[in-house]
């Protein structure tokens, strides 16, 4: 899967401090204008995906969240639109959202999914183990610990 113009890393943690909002945000602003890649749809705004973590974490829901981005607006309107909503979290908060999410996939309940994923993807062997290292390998991005 190439890397997706208007798509984030994972790791971007500009919107709101957290890792994958800036990139939910902008999976949702392409789903709206019919440029969201195909491979995308089957997990766009799966409870059980980082979509769905992220909205749990959060205590909005995902539906929400694309009725007011179909609104407009940018990433700190709706960041706020959220925190005002939901979770507002704390910098402890974010910092354990951040570490939890980085390292799903990693000896979790996640594991079994990514390593059928890899072997899907013919990189059954290959080192990196959490699912937002999958997506940056997958995307042609180095995973941040094999940047130089």
């Amino acid at each position: 899967m190439p890397h997706v113009e208007g798509l984030r890393s994972p790791y971007d943690k500009t919107a709101g401090g957290l890792h994958h909002l800036g990139r939910m945000l902008d999976k949702i602003r392409l789903m709206l204008a019919g440029r969201l890649p195909g491979h995308f749809h089957s997990n766009y705004g799966m409870g059980a995906g980082l979509d769905g973590h992220l909205c749990g974490f959060l205590n909005v829901e995902f539906k929400d969240i694309e009725a007011r981005v179909r609104e407009g607006g940018s990433d700190a309107e709706l960041v706020e639109w959220i925190f005002a909503r939901g979770l507002r979290p704390t910098k402890i908060q974010t910092r354990i959202w951040n570490e939890f999410s980085r390292k799903i996939g990693w000896n979790d309940f996640a594991t079994r999914y990514l390593q059928d994923l890899k072997q899907e993807f013919g990189m059954a062997h290959h080192p990196h183990g959490t699912s937002f290292d999958l997506i940056e390998i997958s995307e042609n991005r180095p995973p941040p610990a094999s940047r130089a």
